[in-house]
């Protein structure tokens, strides 16, 4: 057995990120133990599978050919499911996707983490399982990645122009898209003329080789109760005539558009942030609402990209967190505001801590925006400590103390100092189960159980799960 060789195998589990599980004799003498992850298979497929990667207790492989179908598999609904980055499970039923996630969740909670004593509350759904999104981040590109079915056509293409998404592990080539059901119909609309409004005045994409172009990104958000909608274009220089114009042609094509921005970026990075912003039409920000509470969305604010499923999350970490109305609530890594402004009418005080200025002084304007009087923000680098902020402010300890870290989880010394001020409950929420169940170790370590867990599917046909813990001292 080798690299290149092809087998056809059953597939009878599933592990993270999408790949089935097969287990093969390694050689004729041994027993049927050997793992054999296969990328683009379920369970109940039998494959054609080459191999990619040997190791010593497992090997991997790439599907090839379906032989048989898995019962849970459904036909994809996007064209360019399979080439573009922005679904991975689309081919799979919806309900089945739930199933393997929660799943997950727990597997990595067993196995990396050690629990078992905990109680697993069922995954909530997600509401919308297509255009589910406020927020799409298109890229242009001056190198075209062509489809199988583009190459085969013998139509004349131009390389030079994409406006879309990047494929997977390709940082330079944009798949040109026309279609896309993660956010709205209005949205591809808005992408399409805007790819052909630029194209037919010749205008070129930024080129990351060589430096040279205008056209970076462009980013659509949409409210999802007021009905705004935010058209960010995000250049390399200044051409105040061309915005002009584009924004003209924009309105008069798409009224439903409430502000048009454009963000410059200056620097070679690839990141849809400018340096700094002009607004060519409307007030710049979008507003959406999050159960009881308004929040103002700007250009670069960061807000949670699933709004219905947001109101969902934050729900279960405030019944989680059993607020009785005369506590203490800190909450680390704040971001905008938005789950202390939203846990604020349960909680005495709310302490929120922030490293980022800008989403400082986003949460500080939402709170104005609800009149929510009793959080309080503060800047603190939660990769040193937070205690001397405590300690300068004042700041009474707390009862309870809610978390909700990037991917790569808590920094150590973050652990650390909850550890110290000791609160009697932790609400965890997280995008990464493996990050969270390593940080949740530490806290078992020094004194807290963990009690109960509940998955939330913010993005559908996405590997991607938000969980939700609580921790009792």
């Amino acid at each position: 057995m080798k690299k290149g060789d092809y087998l056809e195998v059953d597939i009878d589990g599933y592990a993270f990120e999408g790949k089935g599980i097969s287990r093969i004799k390694k050689d004729d003498e041994g027993e049927k133990n050997y793992v054999l992850f296969v990328h683009g298979s379920y369970p109940g497929d039998k494959v054609k599978a080459k191999l990619t990667r040997i190791k010593k207790s497992y090997a991997e492989a790439k599907a090839e050919e379906i032989l048989i179908p898995s019962s849970e598999r459904t036909k994809a609904r996007c064209k360019y499911f399979g080439t573009c980055g922005g679904c991975k499970q689309q081919d799979l039923l919806y309900e089945h996707q739930l199933k393997y996630k929660q799943q997950q969740v727990l597997e990595i909670f067993k196995k990396l983490g050690g629990f078992n004593d905990f109680e697993m509350l069922p995954i909530i759904p997600s509401e919308n399982i297509f255009y589910y999104r406020n927020k799409m981040e298109f890229s242009f590109s001056d190198k075209r990645w062509l489809t199988e079915d583009e190459i085969n056509s013998k139509e004349k293409l131009d390389r030079d122009f994409a406006l879309g998404l990047h494929v997977p592990n390709i940082y330079d080539k944009v798949l040109d898209i026309d279609v896309c059901y993660l956010q709205s119909d209005l949205s591809v609309n808005i992408l399409n003329f805007t790819r052909d409004f630029f194209k037919s005045r010749n205008i070129p994409p930024y080129s990351t080789r060589t430096h040279t172009g205008f056209l970076r990104n462009l980013v659509i958000r949409q409210s999802f109760h007021t009905k705004d909608v935010m058209v960010n274009l995000v250049t390399s220089s200044e051409d105040k005539m061309l915005l002009k114009n584009f924004s003209n042609d924009l309105l008069k094509k798409f009224p439903e558009v409430t502000t048009i921005v454009n963000n410059v970026n200056l620097k070679k990075a690839s990141v849809a942030v400018g340096d700094y912003e002009n607004v060519f039409f409307g007030e710049g920000f979008i507003t959406d609402v999050i159960g009881d509470f308004t929040f103002r969305i700007s250009a670069n604010s960061f807000f949670q990209t699933n709004t219905l499923q947001a109101e969902k999350l934050y729900n279960t970490a405030l019944e989680f967190a059993e607020l009785k109305d005369d506590e203490i609530v800190y909450d680390l890594y704040s971001g905008a505001g938005t789950i202390a402004i939203y846990i604020s009418q349960k909680a005495k005080e709310v302490y929120a801590f922030e490293s980022v200025d800008a989403a400082i002084n986003d949460a500080k304007v939402n709170a104005a925006l609800n009149d929510t009087r009793n959080v309080k923000f503060f800047n603190a680098d939660l990769y040193k400590s937070f205690l001397p902020v405590i300690e300068e402010k004042q700041i009474p300890k707390p009862d309870a103390v809610i978390l909700d870290p990037p991917r790569g989880g808590l920094h150590k010394n973050t652990v650390d100092d909850v550890i110290k001020i000791n609160p009697g409950k932790i609400i965890y929420v997280s995008c990464n189960p493996a990050t969270q169940a390593r940080d949740i170790k530490l806290f078992s370590e020094a004194g807290y159980k963990l009690i109960k867990m509940r998955p939330v599917d913010m993005f559908p046909h996405t590997y991607h799960i938000e969980n939700v813990a609580l921790l009792l001292k």
